[in-house]
């Protein structure tokens, strides 16, 4: 009975001992409406934990916010004969239009690369990729260019350093989020990390959709596009009876 007891003990104290996300949102909803220009998140949270934490390691907060990833091609152009042409392409597997990695320090440091081929955590890890190898020359290359092109158009942001946390225990991140949203539900991930191992991971999600008119006129055009090419007729000639009706008025 006492071994049995001890054994226990021994299985139970690094449970309690483990350091738990308690997280929220400024919001988890986003409307795009005519007149939206982008949106800010704050994410935010607590580590609550059932025993002082570790002397001999700093803890390390990620956050990375990301909406639905989707497969895409990647064509290379090169210039033959004084003509470009795309003379090569790899499909990739998934990979989102807006991704953002906001960090308490350095990724490299802070991160153990096992750990983030796991969870796919960095932009290169987060565009999914599998056997493109075979369909052309270089493919490694084109994943590279693809990050390469959306940080250069802040579609993909790596923000190190810009995450608060004050005594190990409270933390803040503020991720702007841009007005070219696409609809969907968002990704948002946060992960402690000691000795770069990842001790405990949360996600949440925001609901992105549009709103009023516009949400009208999407579902109009997909789902009854018939009805959507009608109408879009019926204004097109409105407009230029309009039109033609003001210039005869303003003509002398």
């Amino acid at each position: 009975m006492i071994r049995a007891l001890c054994l226990w003990l021994c299985l139970a104290l690094p449970a309690l001992a483990q350091e738990e996300i308690v997280s929220g949102l400024s919001q988890n909803r986003v409307s795009i409406t005519a007149n939206f220009d982008g949106s800010e998140i704050l994410i935010y949270g607590a580590v609550r934990r059932m025993a002082p934490p570790p002397r001999d390691s700093l803890l390390q907060v990620i956050v990375t916010v990301e909406d639905p990833s989707m497969p895409l091609v990647i064509r290379r152009k090169e210039r033959v004969a004084g003509i470009w042409i795309n003379n090569a392409a790899v499909t990739i597997d998934a990979a989102p239009s807006f991704y953002a990695v906001a960090t308490t320090g350095p990724i490299d440091a802070i991160l153990d690369e096992t750990e983030n081929l796991r969870h796919r955590i960095t932009i290169d890890r987060v565009i999914r990729a599998v056997g493109i190898s075979a369909e052309a020359a270089e493919a490694p290359d084109f994943v590279t260019a693809l990050g390469r092109i959306r940080l250069a158009e802040d579609r993909y942001r790596l923000l190190e350093g810009t995450v608060q946390l004050t005594a190990e225990t409270l933390f803040r991140a503020d991720i702007v989020l841009p007005a070219n949203l696409t609809e969907g539900n968002y990704r948002v991930r946060i992960f402690l990390t000691r000795d770069g191992k990842v001790v405990d991971l949360q996600e949440r999600r925001i609901g992105v959709q549009k709103a009023g008119l516009e949400r009208f006129l999407f579902i109009l055009a997909h789902e009854r596009p018939l009805v959507y090419g009608i109408l879009a007729l019926a204004l097109a000639a409105l407009a230029g009876w309009g039109a033609s009706a003001a210039f005869r008025l303003i003509r002398p």
